[in-house]
């Protein structure tokens, strides 16, 4: 067995890792992945740089400046092609989409990529905040979103799944919005010289990624009690919980793994905006899709889901 380390960057990426783990997707190529732990932008770039870690589930955004500086930083594939908002208003609020949102206060809950992703979205909807289209009020906690929009201290709080449910459940009103192209979630990271390298073990990598996807996304039942009983970032998860965290997933979740060039289009614009540096990169020079491609034109990943429709 070939140890690997796999740290994630943000918690909510063990809603797929231990599906894949408990899959044996891992173990059936070899493979012993040490994958449950968080690690930062900076632990990231640096591991793959000296070669203690030889994959990361994510950091989408300061690969782009890093390369310029010598950074060997690439993507070997994509687990989901969108991110989902929801705007959180009143229950009598007339809001019905960003639109409704010029010159007012939108709260949000801050961090470095889903601030900017808030920001790349309402631009792209006429509302840019550095010309005054909208303000962004950060505030931390999910009851404290709630409670600003109750109380009317700001005219709308942006979220993400699941964060909409409770406050559902508080009694605000949930307005579902289109959509964002992203490059985000559980991307399939490494570094140049570790690819070049170990080609075997990449390629074994991503057999074992995309054939525990294939595991989610066709074994719901399974997949359900395995988010149930293993995913606790939040501690304990009733049915319907675990049940909404599979279905939002499987809804964005890509049985191929290939970005699409939308998703890295704005995941660039984010890198733009966090450091002009991004400039000096190619968006496209950090994507390195060889090996996912001869795995899927060997007709694996098909073979995995038999003759369902392919999505």
């Amino acid at each position: 067995m070939d140890k690997i380390h796999f740290p994630y960057r943000a918690d909510s990426h063990l809603r797929l890792l231990h599906v894949i783990q408990e899959s044996g997707a891992w173990e059936k190529q070899g493979l012993d992945v040490d994958y449950n732990y968080c690690i930062s932008a900076e632990e990231a770039h640096r591991g793959i740089a000296d070669g203690t870690i030889e994959f990361v589930g994510g950091t989408h955004v300061s690969p782009y400046s890093e390369r310029p500086k010598g950074d060997r930083w690439i993507y070997l594939g994509q687990s989901v092609r969108h991110l989902n908002f929801n705007l959180i208003v009143k229950p009598d609020s007339r809001v019905s989409g960003v639109a409704d949102l010029k010159g007012k206060v939108v709260a949000h809950g801050g961090g470095g990529h889903p601030s900017l992703n808030v920001w790349l979205y309402f631009k792209q909807r006429g509302l840019d905040v550095d010309t005054g289209g909208v303000n962004f009020e950060v505030i931390k906690g999910e009851e404290k979103l709630w409670e600003a929009v109750r109380q009317g201290t700001v005219a709308a709080a942006i979220v993400v799944p699941p964060v909409e449910r409770p406050a559902r459940r508080a009694g605000l009103k949930v307005v579902p919005l289109d959509p964002l192209p992203m490059i985000e979630f559980t991307t399939f990271s490494s570094g140049l010289p570790f690819v070049e390298k170990h080609p075997d073990i990449v390629e074994r990598f991503l057999k074992a990624m995309v054939e525990g996807i294939a595991f989610f996304k066709t074994r719901r039942k399974e997949t359900i009690s395995i988010i149930k009983n293993r995913y606790k970032v939040d501690g304990d998860l009733d049915d319907e919980t675990a049940t909404y965290l599979y279905d939002e997933l499987n809804d964005r979740l890509s049985r191929k793994p290939y970005p699409t060039l939308e998703a890295i289009q704005n995941a660039y614009q984010l890198a733009l905006r966090q450091d002009d540096t991004a400039e000096k990169t190619n968006p496209m020079e950090l994507w390195d899709l060889y090996h996912l491609r001869r795995i899927d034109d060997s007709g694996f990943i098909d073979n995995l889901y038999g003759n369902q429709n392919r999505r």
